[in-house]
């Protein structure tokens, strides 16, 4: 039985975390990341195998799987904001958000499927805030992963009782991804302020999440979308 986990987007500010709370408490991981460079440095530093790979090119899951071929738990920490108003935005912005955030997904669970049943596995996908609560601009990704939360409960419903499936919808976090929006330093406290709990998410605030998640501490957890978000989603 595999006690091995993958991460997806392991040089993010979520999946590297991710990657040192699941090392740190002793679980064997793999990393999978399109940076080299960069994926090669974290998982040096954590003593972990990787894969570079990336998500938006085809027949990219055979290549994780030469590597690795049993798992028992996968985090898809992958995420964009694409931000537009919709009088600009083209099919095309649709397309390659929806590979990137959920075709992409699909394609993960598919190749992995019984391997995760017979580890009686987890999977932990992203959403976003914005999924559930309007913001202006935000129709590109909001359709993205609106459409991965139905493929959450859907899932989870298709796979139990073997693979438990669950879903973080952050809001806006400290990362690279982030960065054009967070460089504006006035826009960025404005945006910390309009949480109830004053501040914009770090990494490492999805990541304790993930991390319970996918493991076994929450083994009767399933189908969820859960909320780490400041509180934006729920309270005024």
């Amino acid at each position: 039985m595999s006690e091995k986990y993958l991460i997806f987007g392991a040089t993010g500010s979520i999946g590297s975390n991710l990657a040192e709370q699941l090392k740190s408490s002793g679980h064997d991981i793999h990393l999978v990341a399109r940076n080299e460079e960069m994926v090669s440095t974290i998982a040096n530093k954590l003593g972990c195998s990787f894969t570079v790979a990336d998500v938006l090119e085809d027949n990219f899951i055979e290549k994780v799987k030469t590597d690795v071929s049993e798992v028992k738990g996968i985090a898809y920490c992958v995420g964009s904001i694409d931000l537009k108003p919709l009088r600009m935005v083209k099919e095309e912005d649709f397309n390659k958000c929806m590979k990137l955030n959920l075709y992409s997904a699909v394609e993960i669970i598919k190749g992995y499927q019984e391997s995760l049943k017979k580890n009686k596995g987890s999977i932990v996908l992203f959403s976003t805030v914005a999924a559930q609560r309007g913001f202006t601009n935000h129709a590109i990704i909001a359709s993205a992963k609106a459409a991965v939360e139905g493929l959450t409960v859907s899932l989870a419903a298709e796979f139990a009782p073997n693979i438990r499936v669950n879903c973080i919808a952050p809001s806006l976090t400290n990362s690279k991804i982030a960065e054009p929006m967070l460089k504006n330093k006035v826009l960025a406290e404005g945006i910390a302020k309009a949480h109830p709990l004053k501040r914009l998410g770090e990494g490492k605030d999805s990541a304790s999440m993930a991390k319970f998640l996918i493991s076994e501490e929450s083994s009767w957890i399933t189908g969820q979308i859960i909320a780490v978000d400041g509180g934006r989603s729920k309270l005024s």
